[in-house]
């Protein structure tokens, strides 16, 4: 018997067409009803309602109001790291090589995509969210400062981490702010603020000299080594 050729390309991508199209207005429907009425007063039935779709979709496509809630989250934070990263590359293209102008650059970028993106980032803003979305978000924000230390090229001691560290918050509040901003124009002057922030904290980065190291006051004594252990040095 000749092997099913399994369904038509025309009807494959019809089927993922309308797939996607599903997804999209759910999605939409669920950032208007988390808008107005906050994720804990948001239930299923009010996105489904809104979407015109029904609870068995929503479930199909999502599992629930939580992954529906994060799914928005996760498409409007990866929006905005690829504004960033898109900028960073534009600079790099046209010659910039100083990680503090690379990291201005990826600032721009984006706090840009916070404005073009702020209806959907103002829900993850002082806002509920479904039960564990703060300690992801606080985990994301502590790889956010990893990225930023590799790209500002920062040493690793106490004064490149708090001033990393300060200068990516810097970014963080000026998203906000930049979010909450009524006209383009009050948006540009937030981000032109924070920029003028980051260049004059930035220097800190790139001037800062490694921190000595203070001598022992004692030399340390070798501990002769237990059975299947390492050596072990103590009283530094």
């Amino acid at each position: 018997m000749p092997r099913d050729a399994g369904p038509a390309p025309g009807r494959s991508a019809w089927k993922w067409s309308r797939t996607g199209e599903t997804r999209r207005v759910l999605l939409d429907a669920a950032r208007e009803v988390f808008a107005e009425r906050g994720f804990a007063e948001s239930s299923v039935a009010d996105v489904v309602e809104r979407a015109g779709s029904s609870v068995g979709s929503l479930y199909h496509h999502f599992g629930g109001k939580s992954e529906l809630f994060l799914a928005l989250w996760e498409e409007w934070k990866d929006s905005q790291e690829k504004q960033a990263a898109e900028a960073v590359t534009a600079a790099r293209r046209a010659g910039e090589t100083q990680p503090l102008a690379l990291f201005v650059a990826g600032a721009r970028g984006f706090l840009r995509g916070s404005w073009e993106g702020r209806a959907v980032g103002s829900l993850f803003v002082d806002k509920d969210g479904p039960p564990g979305f703060e300690l992801l978000r606080r985990t994301r924000g502590h790889e956010w400062i990893r990225q930023n230390s590799l790209l500002l090229q920062a040493p690793d001691d106490a004064i490149g981490r708090v001033t990393v560290s300060v200068l990516t918050n810097v970014i963080g509040e000026a998203g906000r702010e930049v979010m909450s901003s009524r006209t383009r124009r009050e948006a540009q002057a937030i981000v032109d603020a924070a920029v003028v922030m980051i260049e004059r904290l930035g220097v800190l980065v790139e001037d800062v000299e490694p921190t000595p190291v203070e001598p022992a006051l004692e030399p340390p004594v070798e501990v002769a080594p237990q059975p299947g252990a390492g050596t072990v040095i103590a009283g530094a």
